[in-house]
């Protein structure tokens, strides 16, 4: 059975995908570091949508704005 190697995340060193290779997918303790401490320093992100403020007010037009006030008070104020 052939011996399945991946190439390390940090510096692309061939490593073996085994037990005995305690820092895989890293192929040091080193390496490993280096990768953790980029993630501190938001160096690697996982790309998301933004989080959208549920207590802020929705943008709308002036027009808009009137239009709900009518719906709420049954008049016009100009």
């Amino acid at each position: 059975m052939t011996e399945t190697r991946v190439a390390c995340p940090h510096c692309g060193a061939s490593v073996p995908w085994t037990a005995t290779s305690p820092w895989r997918p890293f192929c040091s303790e080193r390496c490993r570091l280096i990768d953790l401490g980029a993630w501190f320093d938001e160096g690697h992100r996982i790309p998301a949508a933004p989080e959208e403020d549920p207590d802020a007010a929705p943008l709308e037009s002036p027009e808009a704005w009137e239009s709900h006030q009518d719906d709420h008070t049954g008049a016009r104020s100009h």
